[in-house]
Formats: structure tokens, sequence, C-alpha cells
């Protein structure tokens, strides 16, 4: 991992850039923060009292936007997981000022330098985030996890809950979490495996704000405790999914997988790099062996990752089974409302359903407009993500124009190939022919400017 001092404040003034380039907004209008500020006061009256319940939350250090936390039982042989998601609509009318600025945004941005939130502090980090200070109003889902990983939505009540511990993905330890929370995620791990799922979890490229001031670029590892709070949203969002599917209604997470056409060239993508891929093994199959640990093979996973169709939202359709293919399952998003705006209207509709009552009919409104709107939001977020690594590659690169650098072919672009440096966590297209994946190349940086968020790198 690689640290930027940033004496000249390079990556600080393209970070501003970036904010003003993608109309990252600043703070939140006067209207919005005093609709927050009287909203925060609000006290909870359709609660049940569950304070008595050992629930706590798992999420990075910094997080102070916490919208699920946890408790585990067991019931027989099954696993019940009641998951406490901040009901965010407590707080937020329809058609309130809260609201129409949500609608505005869609999800929350983040930047290294700070980010812009879905709703105003005092509601996201204050009085419906469930930090460990005090109690707080939460929509609790009990999940019922059988033996062989079968999730079913047992029931859904707002409740008033009172997290036992702030707990953290780097520091966490066995004894911190419920009984049960291990087995839980093997149990989804194994699930995932019979259903043939193929999600795609490679190291990450990240720009991370450090305590003294500096940045730092790196390729983030999945932890394994991350991978294990994962399987809980899985298990809730997968519930929430099928019960929304029966009762016809709902907005759901729906993806596609790659043509033929893309299987052939991830085929040929893993013979250049030297991978064992069986005629006889299918992409799915073949991705769940694949070790991000591996350069090789984690190269091969970005690829994979790139050559899906991308995610989107999709309301109920009649006759139409909406389908998420890298979970090879009914999916949706519930369990994000502090910084999704979507998952807000499917806590609604799954408490709503869970409790035999009509789904309101702002919410079955809603889901026409949400994918429109969610779609929007997340490709800004993505482009802001890409800008700022993009960035910070150059501010790390800028001054060591015409040294030479180690270098791997990962894949193939138009008029070239996409490098990854050996000893630098940075990703370049080159203009190259001859190569293939998995060569070794030596290169010589020709240009590293952070105005142009631009690297250049010439074959040797």
């Amino acid at each position: 991992m690689k640290s930027l001092t940033d004496p000249s404040q390079a990556l600080s003034t393209g970070l501003a850039k970036i904010r003003t380039e993608f109309h990252v907004p600043e703070g939140f209008p006067a209207e919005v923060m005093a609709a927050a500020e009287l909203a925060a006061r609000r006290v909870p009256n359709q609660h049940a009292d569950r304070t008595g319940m050992p629930f706590v939350t798992l999420d990075p250090a910094a997080s102070t936007d916490l919208d699920q936390a946890f408790s585990i039982e067991a019931s027989s042989s099954d696993l019940l997981l009641h998951y406490a998601i901040a009901d965010v609509a407590w707080f937020v009318d329809d058609g309130d000022a809260l609201d129409r600025e949500a609608w505005a945004r869609g999800e929350t941005l983040y930047l290294p330098d700070g980010k812009a939130g879905l709703y105003p502090p005092a509601i996201a980090e204050g009085s419906a985030s469930l930090l460990p200070d005090g109690p707080r109003p939460a929509v609790v889902f009990t999940v019922r996890v059988a033996e062989d990983g079968a999730v079913k939505l047992d029931g859904a009540e707002r409740a008033i809950i009172h997290s036992r511990a702030k707990l953290a993905y780097d520091s966490v330890t066995a004894s911190d979490v419920p009984a049960g929370f291990a087995e839980l995620a093997r149990r989804m791990a194994a699930n995932e495996e019979r259903r043939g799922a193929s999600r795609v979890d490679p190291p990450e490229q990240e720009v991370e704000r450090l305590s003294d001031g500096s940045f730092r670029l790196s390729f983030r590892p999945i932890l394994q405790s991350e991978q294990d709070n994962a399987a809980l949203s899985l298990a809730a969002n997968m519930a929430i999914a099928d019960a929304m599917l029966a009762h016809k209604t709902g907005l759901f997470r729906v993806m596609s997988g790659p043509d033929a056409s893309k299987v052939q060239r991830l085929r040929n993508a893993a013979q250049a790099l030297g991978l064992s891929w069986p005629a006889s093994t299918n992409l799915r199959d073949y991705q769940r062996t694949l070790d991000p640990a591996d350069p090789k093979q984690a190269a091969l996973m970005l690829e994979i990752r790139r050559a899906g169709n991308g995610a989107s939202y999709q309301p109920y359709q009649e006759g139409v089974v909406p389908w998420h293919e890298a979970m090879a399952a009914t999916y949706a998003h519930a369990t994000a409302p502090l910084r999704r705006l979507a998952d807000r209207y499917v806590v609604r509709c799954a408490l709503a359903i869970a409790n035999g009552l009509p789904v309101p009919q702002p919410v079955s409104d809603a889901f026409a407009g949400l994918p429109k709107v969610m779609g929007r939001a997340d490709a800004r977020a993505s482009q802001i993500n890409h800008a700022a690594i993009d960035l910070a590659e150059a501010v790390m690169l800028r001054g060591r124009e015409g040294e030479t650098f180690k270098a791997v072919v990962t894949d193939f672009v138009d008029h070239g190939v996409r490098v990854q440096l050996a000893d630098m966590p940075v990703v370049a297209s080159v203009k190259a022919s001859g190569l293939r994946q998995g060569d070794g190349v030596t290169l010589k940086l020709a240009l590293a400017d952070p105005d142009q968020r631009s690297i250049v790198f010439e074959p040797v």
C-alpha cells in the first residue's frame, strides 16, 4: 500500500474539481436542514420495545451512518436472524423537504475527502443511525435460515432497539459477535454454491484518507469479517425479495449474465493468463474457484466483473420473475436506507406485507420512478470513484516521468492493453500490440498530469 503525502495539495485541489465537475452537493439547503432537525426530535410511538435484545453493528471503523444491527438465535436446527434496519421512514414523510432532496440525490456519494449524504447528519448520523449511544427506532426483520441456507421472512415489526456495540471489520473477534454469526455465514455460502451463484469480489482500488491527513492508494482486499457480514444482508434481501414476489409487488435488483461471446473471450483471457479452465466447467462454477490473492486470478476476476451487464432496478411485472444472475436468485435492496433511496421504499413494502397490510400507495407509485433515479445515481457514484482513482494515480506518479516500471498485462482494451504495475496499486492502459494477458512488460512513464487526471506509459 502506498501513501500520498501530497505536499502541494494537488490531490485536495483535484478532489475539489471532481466535486464541481460531477455536481456533488455541498451540505444541504437551509429548508432541508431545518426539516431534519425537527424530524430528528420525533418520539417513536408505533414501535415495540426490543431494547432487551442483544443487537450489535458491524461496519467500517469510521462509519457513523449505521443502517443495520443484528442479533441471532437458534430455533431448533434453524437460525433466526433478527436484522434491524434504520427506520428512515419514521423521520421522512412522503413529499416533505427531506424526501424531495433525497429523490434529487438518489444515494450517498463517497469521496476520499468526505461524503455527500443522502440525508442530513441529524438523521443519517444521529437519530436514525443505529449507534450504541441510546435507543433507536428500527424495522426488525426476522429471517429464518435453514441448515441448507434457505431463507424465509418470518416477520417484520417496527421496534425500539439499543445496540450493545459498534464493531469494526478490521478489529472484530469471534467473541464480539452473536453466537451463530459464523455458522449463518457458512450456511449462506453453502447455499450460494448450491444455487450456482457467481458473485465476484476481487480486490478493489481505493483512495483512503488517513488520520494524519495523508491519502493512501491501495488494492483493498475484502476481509473475512466483511464477507460474513454481507451474508446477513444477503439473507435479509433474498427473504424480502421472495416475500414481495409472492405478493406480486416490490422493487427488485436484477442483472443478466454475459452472453456466449463474452464467455468465450473470458476463456481466451484465462488461457492467456496460464489458468486452467476445463471445457466442461461453466463460468458460474469456474469463477468460484478463483483466488483473489493470486495476481493472475485476480486479474481474471476483474475481467469477469467487467464482462457482466451491470445490475439495475426493476419493479414487479406480472408474469416476470426478476432475476439477479450473480446471486442466482430473486434479490432486492432493503438493508441500506440511510445510503440508498430505493431501500426506504422496499423496507416499507416488506413491513406492510409481512403484517398483512396493503402496500401504501406512495410506495407502489415510487417503484415506477425509482429505477431511473437510482440508475442515474449509481452512474454518477461510479464516475466519481473512477475520477478519484485516476487523480490519485496521477498525483502518485507526478515528477517521475522518464522512469521505468515493471507491469503485468491484465486484459485488452481498444488499441492496446490494460496493465497493473508490479510495485504500485496503479492500473493503466497502454498503446501496444503483440502482448498477451499475463505477459510482463517494462514501461516508461511519459506523462503524469493531475490536472487532467491522466497518466501515459510507453512500452520500453
